[in-house]
């Protein structure tokens, strides 16, 4: 029977962590603040900076929310995005996706100064993972790394295949197993025998988006994997389910496996605010 590797247990110990670390903080006399943006009223968005905001409290981290109405234009969020990043209270910029379609995302992003750049997706956050130099990590691969590192004590030479190769999630996580000296085999929609590589896999993660992509046959016994995806599917009788890319059901001959919901959503939050912790530490030594 696989291990069941659980999220919300291993978030919890990072929220502690982090709320170490505020109050150390605190002590020095600074208080970590994470400034929210949210432009529109998309309802999965208002969910997610709820729980953001709630968490961040729990913690002792200052949340300052910034709500925009849908109609503005890319000019005055950048122009909040530049008085936010001058503003030395603020440690932390996160800008909640998606943004409204007359608003480039892309240019949002890449105003953030990068040393308040918690989702790690600035070109500069993005060169310094790559390099090696480190900086601010993605918050979901961090999370996944989290998991991964609760089962697995020395990564190198193991075979790893990440399934999915999206700037958010695939690609900094193969940079993050490189770190470590997986071998790593990224994979995508116009990958050939994609069930092949996955069975040369001791580490699968699947980001993909695709449900119930990987079936059991996909994956070798003893294999760690790690399920990233998340979609809501409608089943026979009509109520809905959220299932992952994996077909955890299918896996009982792994080593261990993360659950959906459960895996890895929790630890999103969680290296948020251990992000903006970061980021206030090192304004605090530069």
């Amino acid at each position: 029977m696989a291990q069941l590797i659980d999220g919300r247990v291993m978030a919890r110990i990072i929220h502690g962590e982090t709320a170490v670390r505020v109050r150390r903080l605190n002590a020095e006399g600074t208080n970590p603040a994470l400034a929210v943006v949210l432009v529109g009223d998309d309802p999965a968005s208002e969910v997610y900076v709820s729980r953001k905001v709630a968490e961040c409290r729990k913690a002792g981290i200052t949340s300052v929310e910034h709500r925009m109405p849908a109609d503005s234009d890319e000019t005055s969020v950048l122009v909040l995005i530049d008085a936010l990043n001058e503003d030395p209270s603020i440690h932390g910029i996160l800008v909640q996706l998606p943004l409204p379609i007359q608003i480039n995302a892309t240019s949002v992003l890449d105003r953030i100064a990068p040393a308040k750049d918690v989702d790690g997706f600035h070109p500069v956050n993005v060169g310094r993972l790559s390099t090696g130099m480190g900086g601010l990590v993605p918050c979901t691969p961090l999370g996944v790394m989290r998991l991964l590192d609760s089962v697995i004590a020395d990564y190198r030479g193991l075979n790893a295949v990440v399934i999915g190769k999206s700037n958010i999630v695939g690609k900094p996580v193969a940079m993050l197993l490189l770190e470590r000296e997986a071998t790593v085999t990224v994979t995508h929609i116009q990958t050939r025998n994609l069930p092949d590589i996955a069975r040369t896999a001791d580490i699968i993660v699947a980001a993909a988006g695709a449900p119930l992509l990987v079936r059991g046959s996909w994956v070798k016994s003893g294999a760690v994997v790690i399920d990233v995806g998340i979609t809501r599917m409608v089943q026979a009788d009509g109520t809905t389910k959220l299932v992952g890319d994996c077909a955890t059901t299918e896996l009982d001959h792994a080593r261990a496996v993360t659950p959906v919901p459960g895996g890895v959503g929790p630890m999103t939050i969680a290296c948020l605010l251990s992000n903006t912790v970061q980021a206030a530490e090192a304004a605090q030594h530069p």
